[in-house]
């Protein structure tokens, strides 16, 4: 455990001075921020059928496609290539410790920025931009929380994706490409999957229930109309923790 705080507070020392991690920052907070007064507009101009947090959190694919590649992507791949993650194997740190310590760091980033869109509503407020909502809707409480709660535990899943694909390579670039794709399967597949004919003509039972474990944004949509289901937690964190025991074991078998 020792160990392991010690690296956590290396990797987020690296993080605040590596020049990826603002060009995630940038990017996420200002798309995330005009795709949010956007929405405010839309809504103030005709009546909408969800909440604006449900609207907003609807668009978390968009920062998860370019921020997670870029706050994991040198997380082993680049340590690998200069030489430092053999050197600091052949001490006595756990890989574990390691590969574990990588992934806090990036996820605690992706956390920290996500939770800064919780001053969007006041940014505006203050501002002189004319959206005329109700404040009961755009601080419902209900939604933020379980939309926040979807974003925290489908962060681990994402960011074990981006730490896995990082382990396998040398090469930044080939980690962050990897990552997206990776990304982009898993997000955008499992909606695609209920556009086959075949798969939706099927009535067997563990079919429909291995379908309903991909369907991201309709476990994004539950948790933020404050349905929190446990199935969508035990499958995010259990395809984490096995991720991350993958890229703990292709590691150990590269030192």
């Amino acid at each position: 455990m020792k160990h392991l705080f010690s690296l956590l507070r290396h990797e987020l020392h690296i993080l605040l001075i590596t020049p990826s991690t603002y060009v995630a920052a940038v990017l996420f907070l200002f798309s995330m921020g005009v795709i949010y007064l956007l929405l405010l507009l839309e809504f103030s101009s005709s009546a909408q059928e969800n909440l604006p947090s449900v609207m907003f959190f609807n668009t978390f694919w968009l920062p998860v496609f370019f921020v997670v590649p870029l706050l994991t992507m040198k997380s082993i791949a680049e340590e690998r290539r200069l030489g430092t993650l053999e050197t600091l194997l052949a001490t006595p740190t756990p890989v574990a410790a390691v590969v574990f310590s990588k992934f806090l760091g990036a996820y605690i980033f992706y956390m920290l920025l996500w939770l800064s869109t919780l001053s969007f509503p006041f940014i505006i407020k203050s501002t002189l931009i004319d959206v005329n909502v109700d404040q009961q809707q755009i601080f419902d409480l209900g939604s933020l929380f379980g939309g926040y709660l979807y974003i925290a535990i489908s962060g681990l899943l994402f960011i074990a994706i981006g730490i896995f694909s990082s382990s396998l390579t040398r090469s930044q670039l080939v980690a962050g490409i990897l990552t997206f794709s990776c990304l982009f399967i898993f997000v955008i597949g499992g909606r695609l999957s209920l556009k086959i004919p075949m798969l939706g003509t099927l009535s067997l039972n563990w079919i429909d229930s291995f379908q309903d474990y991909f369907q991201n944004f309709e476990h994004l949509m539950d948790f933020s109309r404050g349905i929190i289901d446990t199935r969508p937690l035990f499958y995010y964190t259990s395809l984490s923790l096995l991720l991350l025991g993958l890229a703990v074991l292709v590691v150990e078998s590269k030192k």
